[in-house]
């Protein structure tokens, strides 16, 4: 498929931009994964947190928004299993699933799927659409995140929403901010 079919073609996402294989298909799940427990691994402690300041958001997000909602989950499925398995690519170099802060890869999960299908949508091409879907996908980490967090760490629902909410807002408007400049701007250029 060339370029420009793929960026005329409704429907497209960015990993659609290249050739059309179950190999592509395979290399960009696994990749998603793998740029996941990269990011994971920028990791800063917040005082009075279980739950640290990291990168793997981010890029689950834009796994998600970048592969569409289908190879997005997958690449988030594969990175929470094989956390799950042993692999130490979670948050601070951990595995397993015993941590307070799963709750939140979970949520990953869901969002990589939402944000996916609203790229296939078109809300990837501008930066005001690709901030309300970055501000969705977050909403649905946090919607997941904060109540497991609560129940794992025994905490009540504002204990855990000022450990496991409250204090990623910036961040988030950050890393909105961010996206709103990088996937619109990818398009901009695969367009020329």
């Amino acid at each position: 498929m060339s370029t420009a079919t793929a960026t005329a073609r409704p429907g497209a996402v960015l990993a659609d931009l290249l050739p059309a294989s179950r190999v592509r298909d395979v290399a960009l799940v696994v990749g998603g994964a793998v740029l996941t427990g990269l990011a994971a691994q920028l990791s800063v402690p917040v005082p009075g947190s279980p739950v640290p300041v990291t990168g793997q958001t981010f890029a689950a997000l834009l796994v998600g928004t970048a592969l569409g909602a289908r190879r997005g989950f997958l690449s988030l499925a594969l990175y929470a299993l094989a956390g799950v398995a042993g692999v130490p690519w979670f948050a601070d170099g951990k595995s397993g699933a015993a941590m307070v802060s799963f709750g939140y890869v979970l949520g990953m999960l869901l969002a990589s799927a939402l944000v996916g299908a609203l790229a296939r949508r078109g809300a990837d091409r501008s930066p005001l659409r690709m901030a309300g879907t970055m501000i969705l996908g977050e909403a649905v980490i946090y919607a997941v995140g904060v109540p497991y967090l609560a129940l794992a760490a025994h905490l009540s629902a504002s204990e855990a929403i000022a450990a496991g909410l409250t204090p990623f807002l910036i961040g988030d408007a950050l890393k909105a901010a961010l996206a709103m400049g990088v996937l619109p701007a990818a398009w901009k250029l695969v367009k020329r």
